[in-house]
């Protein structure tokens, strides 16, 4: 089916998730609404020496259940979680792959930093053992790109297949990518998202290093993360994987799909400012989200949710509630703002899908999640950030907004289906 505008709609049919709230979209949403925090000590390596000793773990993640066993050491944990949540997004959507209809079907699949953990291993195998003693299947295992490319091997999926990397925003621009494809006619439907695994040492020391990661918290991780709040500090570095399933409206139709939700808007910028930190006065983030709201043919009183990248640092927050303010006016007071990542932890190049998932379960059941840790209000965070407990609301429209190093600024929106 083709808009006004000439392009195809674009609708989410399966999601799938795995998060420090749980490795499923029910037990991460579950998680979401009773403002749990999946914050806590960091088990993967020893923290003695360590600033920060907390970080978003996955846990109890089983990888067997969705990668051959066989193929399981020759892939880094970020392949492992995005084979998954693709696997968990088709079946949602009771979508089969076959022969006839695997042409049809892409992948688009972004992290910020690809196989982190793979990479460290592989340097301290050659410095303790030297470098004859490297596996053959390092680089394969470590690629940003071979999330997508093992998706499709193990999915059988021969449509267009890569990967994005623009840090932060990573799985935000893939699924808007991912949206512009299906929509201008070189794919029926796509698997999108995002996936990492940098609770690491070398992913904890870096961050640390460059003072982005709160070190305030180590006593009580539940309360590390708190963005909107007056005495945030830094951001809680966390792991995990979400994908959607994206079909073409007439495709999902004719399959007899159940529609979950409509993606329409899609707004991409670039800061030109600073590699860390956002511009002042979140100008670039402003225009994702006008952008956005030009693709999906909305005004700023459409926009019942925003889910904002809200990542528990000074600056984020206070530009983004500029830029929240620049891009919906006077509207901007009227829209519940929140952070799930008060909750998860910043899942980094997974972040804005998992949100994006967040932001569809909001329109289904009819509750917008917390910010969790407001104790300490902001004057420069003045929004209506929801704080601390889950919401009822009518939400028929939602922007789940992200940004990352590079100055790249996304905005989703998603809507309730319609005929």
């Amino acid at each position: 089916m083709v808009t006004g505008n000439g392009k195809r709609r674009v609708v989410i049919t399966g999601m799938g998730a795995v998060s420090p709230l749980g490795n499923s979209v029910e037990s991460s949403w579950q998680g979401a609404i009773e403002g749990r925090s999946g914050i806590g000590p960091i088990t993967r390596f020893d923290t003695t020496r360590y600033d920060v000793r907390i970080a978003g773990e996955v846990r109890d993640f089983k990888p067997e259940e969705y990668v051959p066993a066989k193929e399981i050491r020759r892939m880094d944990r970020f392949i492992h979680y995005a084979v998954a949540v693709s696997k968990q997004a088709a079946c949602h959507a009771n979508f089969q792959i076959t022969p006839e209809n695997a042409t049809e079907i892409g992948v688009v699949i972004g992290s910020g930093i690809g196989g982190i953990e793979t990479l460290t291993e592989a340097v301290l195998t050659i410095e303790q053992k030297g470098p004859d003693r490297v596996s053959p299947f390092t680089i394969p295992a470590l690629l940003t790109d071979l999330a997508a490319g093992q998706v499709s091997i193990q999915m059988g999926i021969k449509g267009t297949n890569f990967a994005v990397v623009s840090a932060c925003a990573s799985s935000a621009h893939a699924i808007g990518e991912a949206m512009e494809i299906i929509r201008r006619g070189d794919a029926k439907a796509m698997i999108a998202g995002g996936s990492e695994a940098s609770v690491c040492t070398v992913g904890n020391a870096t961050f640390a290093a460059m003072r982005a990661l709160t070190s305030q918290f180590n006593d009580e991780p539940h309360r590390a993360s708190r963005p909107f709040d007056a005495k945030r500090s830094g951001f809680v570095l966390a792991e995990g994987a979400a994908a959607v399933m994206l079909e073409e409206l007439e495709y999902a139709q004719a399959r007899g799909a159940n529609i979950l939700a409509e993606l329409t808007g899609y707004g991409s910028t670039s800061d030109a400012s600073h590699v860390t930190a956002p511009a002042e006065g979140g100008e670039g983030a402003a225009r994702a989200m006008e952008m956005a709201l030009r693709s999906a043919g909305l005004t700023p009183k459409d926009i019942d949710y925003i889910n904002a990248h809200g990542t528990s640092t000074q600056l984020n927050e206070k530009y983004e509630t500029m830029a929240i303010k620049r891009a919906m006016g006077d509207q901007a007071y009227n829209i519940p703002v929140s952070s799930t990542k008060s909750m998860t932890g910043h899942m980094l190049g997974a972040a804005g899908a998992m949100e994006l998932i967040f932001c569809i379960k909001a329109i289904h059941e009819g509750i917008i999640p917390p910010t969790i840790n407001q104790e300490f209000p902001d004057p420069d965070c003045d929004l209506d950030t929801v704080p601390n407990e889950a919401r009822r609301a009518d939400v028929r429209r939602a922007m789940s907004n992200s940004m990352g190093f590079g100055g790249h600024n996304v905005a989703l929106i998603v809507e309730r289906f319609t005929q």
